[in-house]
């Protein structure tokens, strides 16, 4: 086993635990696990010279847990299923509008700036969870890596507009609140739409739920795009 690539590990979860605390007890945002673990993560590779596949071999399983954490935004919605039934026609609507939205803006993005074949699709999945993205990459053509890193920065510049727009737009439903959360910033938005309330957080992981699995099945129509 290869010494470097362990410590890396330990060290993923150290400064996980310690800026979850950090963040639970000061609440500033640039404190939360998504910002300050990588920076401490990135500044001990840069430092230390460690290269990205070494960090990667014993640590590709933390990826891999992914995909049972999202599927486990399925108990709360459960619990509501209540909601989900009185406002089924509201929630299709809005995550359609919201996958067109996705997609199209990425279209005028890749167009506006000229990016390569590769980034171009990479972007269609950003507003996605990390373990649906990785799925919708993969069958449109992107770069993993690259969907990780538009993902995560879409999801933190969406946490942060998503809660400058709730305080200017007279939104008062908890669906109308916690929807937006789920639709444009995924696993981000959720938990932010979680700290606003209880039912703001079920229909954010809810539509962030429905949003990845329509984007997946979406995915081979969108590989035909002239990205």
């Amino acid at each position: 086993m290869n010494r470097t690539a362990l410590l890396c590990l330990v060290l993923t979860i150290v400064f996980y635990g310690i800026s979850k605390r950090l963040h639970a007890r000061y609440g500033k945002i640039w404190l939360g696990p998504a910002i300050l673990a990588p920076t401490l993560l990135i500044a001990v590779m840069v430092g230390g010279n460690i290269p990205y596949t070494t960090y990667i071999s014993d640590s590709r399983w933390l990826v891999w847990l992914l995909g049972p954490t999202t599927i486990a935004f399925a108990v709360p919605i459960y619990e509501h299923r209540a909601v989900i039934r009185r406002h089924a026609f509201a929630l299709t609507v809005g995550v359609l509008v919201a996958m067109v939205v996705a997609v199209g803006s990425a279209f005028v993005l890749a167009r506006l700036f000229e990016l390569p074949p590769e980034m171009a699709r990479s972007l269609l999945a950003r507003s996605i969870s990390t373990p649906f993205a990785l799925a919708v990459s993969d069958k449109v053509g992107g770069s993993r890596d690259l969907v990780g890193l538009f993902v995560i920065i879409t999801g933190f510049m969406g946490m942060l507009a998503g809660e400058a727009l709730l305080s200017l737009l007279p939104l008062r439903s908890r669906l109308a609140r916690g929807a937006p959360f789920g639709a444009g910033a995924h696993g981000f938005g959720t938990a932010k739409a979680r700290q606003i309330g209880s039912e703001e957080g079920v229909v954010a992981s809810l539509v962030m739920m429905i949003n990845g699995i329509l984007m997946v099945f979406a995915a081979p129509l969108l590989s035909h795009l002239p990205m």
